[in-house]
């Protein structure tokens, strides 16, 4: 029997376990779910890595508290090519559970998709490992394993476990199974990715409320210094102006067609694309700057008074080409300079990640692009993406040789970190059989 077909007999097996992966509420957040949904998700992850040859699976405390499962599988020859296998086991909180079609918890089938928080991002991506592993006889490199459990929350526990054990996870190449395809049936492999820079913006210009009608018109308005500075950060075209950071960065690999991305973003009818670029250029090569909350008062329960002190939290995102202090500075200099009538002016910064540009010239990647294209009849894109994984960055640092290649079976269609994540069962498939190929060649052209 061929790997398609190992794979494809694999498929009811693959939805049990990630129907039993989905139900574990593995959220790495103990203010809104117990811990030990984390620990029983990386108990179930270290049983079913045990079973398909990671004999010395086990469990390793980071420095946030969040468990991860490392192991290692000999290939049959030590001295050949090692890759390094990542995936994170914690999962998205439900967020508003009335707005899911399905019950967020339970894997549910709709319209050919599998529906589930996690089911894509990235216990989908556990299960497609799993079935890729399965799918051969003989597994012909030397592999390794971390899957972790605080992806999602930011907390660094794995960034920091890296460094410190550098040999535990050594290797030539490593796969991070954390991204995805352009489209369901498009392979692609992300090339680069966004890093970025969290602040919290807060103006003051009054000591208190104080009524609108006796001192509106003289008194300055916190709220209303706020809007002025947040305009400044964006120009007629709604492209991001940040003072300071280059913003006419183009993309040079798999266009995103505009149509497409009106679909997947759900923008309205009538509504225009932000910027002057194509959406490749604004999503992957330049910065872009997202409002991501307001403190003020609520409509419903104001009163005719003036705001003292306002608040924003901000998101920057940077392609590569720029550091994520050079963005920082940046952005404390552009709002300091912007905020009118000598409001007094604090920011808060909440966390930075740098931008990421992998590697396309080695044998890892090449083999990769051949798997694909095996897999799914069409050849392998290069796409950005906007997200950040700082742990890119950490594997590049600690293994200055290896090709770092981020892949997975997660698409637009799979809101992830939204209501009603899914994955497309075939995304799962045909990645596993991508997978699965890509160890083979990746091993004889590692020999040559």
């Amino acid at each position: 029997m061929d790997i398609r077909s190992r794979v494809g007999a694999e498929m009811p097996r693959v939805r049990d376990e990630l129907a039993e992966l989905v139900a574990i509420r593995s959220v790495a957040d103990p203010r809104q779910f117990p811990p030990e949904e984390c620990e029983r998700a990386a108990r179930w992850v270290l049983t079913r890595f045990a079973e398909v040859g990671f004999g010395d699976a086990h469990l390793e405390r980071t420095a946030d508290g969040s468990m991860a499962v490392v192991g290692s599988r000999p290939g049959p020859d030590a001295s050949g090519p090692t890759v390094l296998l990542y995936a994170h086991y914690d999962v998205q909180p439900p967020l508003d559970e009335s707005a899911w079609r399905t019950p967020p918890f339970e894997l549910t089938e709709a319209d050919g998709r599998w529906y589930g928080r996690g089911s894509a991002d990235c216990k989908g991506n556990i299960v497609m490992l799993l079935a890729a592993l399965r799918a051969l006889d003989e597994v012909p490199v030397n592999l390794k394993l971390v899957v972790e459990g605080s992806e999602e929350q930011g907390t660094g526990g794995l960034e920091a476990f890296v460094p410190g054990h550098a040999d535990l996870l050594r290797a030539d190449a490593v796969l991070v199974c954390d991204t995805g395809n352009a489209a369901v049936g498009h392979p692609a492999a992300t090339v680069s990715l966004r890093g970025m820079v969290n602040v919290v913006l807060t103006l003051q210009a009054l000591g208190a409320e104080v009524h609108s009608g006796m001192f509106g018109g003289a008194a300055p308005d916190a709220l209303a210094a706020l809007v002025a500075v947040l305009g400044t950060l964006r120009d007629s075209d709604g492209g991001t102006t940040v003072a300071g950071l280059d913003h006419h960065g183009t993309w040079p690999g798999e266009p995103y067609p505009a149509d497409r991305f009106r679909w997947d973003a759900t923008v309205l009818e009538g509504v225009s694309l932000l910027g002057d670029g194509s959406v490749a250029d604004q999503l992957w090569a330049r910065p872009a700057l997202t409002i991501l909350g307001i403190d003020c008062p609520p409509v419903v329960g104001s009163a005719s008074a003036i705001t003292p002190r306002a608040s924003a939290r901000l998101n920057l995102r940077i392609p590569p080409g720029t550091t994520a202090d050079k963005a920082r500075a940046a952005l404390e200099s552009h709002l300091r300079a912007a905020a009118p009538w000598g409001v007094g002016v604090q920011i808060t910064v909440e966390a930075e990640g740098e931008p990421f540009l992998a590697r396309v010239d080695g044998p890892a990647f090449h083999a990769l692009g051949t798997a694909l294209e095996e897999a799914y009849g069409k050849p392998m894109a290069k796409l950005g993406q906007g997200g950040s994984i700082p742990l890119c960055n950490v594997f590049a640092d600690t293994y200055p040789g290896a090709e770092i290649i981020l892949v997975g079976v997660e698409e637009p269609l799979a809101a992830i970190h939204a209501p009603n994540e899914s994955v497309d069962p075939r995304e799962i498939e045909s990645m596993a059989h991508a997978t699965a190929r890509f160890l083979q060649l990746y091993a004889n052209s590692a020999a040559r």
